[in-house]
């Protein structure tokens, strides 16, 4: 029986770039960064000749893994949110405009401003890491 969440992952094009951007833009926190090769690795990953760059980043508790893979290298796929199996995570702020604003001041590309997609609902901004990877800004409603 699954009990938990243990983390959620994303492979990047470059895992320095984007620790910086997920640590310096959102506020996460760099837990460890190392190299896998060997048995094991091509093991998990089924690449023979697996190299990866990986980096494990806490928010909250929330555990985010960043993964390069030097070797073998992968393509750039279309991660517009209409695509199946394209993802993507949502934040909360607690101010979605100032947050909003501050981030279009640190260059973040957003596919808009927040706005509420039906009546009741929490206003959102859909914006994108250095990868083009969907995140969503997300304000709380109900939250004093």
């Amino acid at each position: 029986m699954i009990v938990s969440h243990n983390h959620s992952s994303f492979t990047v094009s470059d895992v320095g770039r984007s620790i910086e951007f997920y640590r310096d833009i959102i506020g996460f926190e760099v837990e460890t960064i190392f190299e896998a090769t060997g048995d094991g690795i091509q093991q998990i990953t089924t690449f023979r000749g697996a190299h990866l760059k990986v980096a494990h980043l806490l928010l909250n508790g929330f555990c985010l893994e960043l993964i390069q893979y030097i070797v073998p290298q992968g393509v750039r796929l279309d991660t517009s949110t209409n695509n199946v199996g394209s993802a993507h995570i949502a934040f909360y702020a607690d101010d979605v405009d100032a947050t909003y604003t501050d981030m279009i001041a640190k260059g973040v590309r957003f596919k808009g401003s927040p706005i509420a997609g039906a009546p009741g609902r929490p206003r959102v901004a859909y914006f994108l890491d250095p990868d083009d990877i969907p995140l969503e800004l997300s304000e709380q409603i109900g939250e004093s």
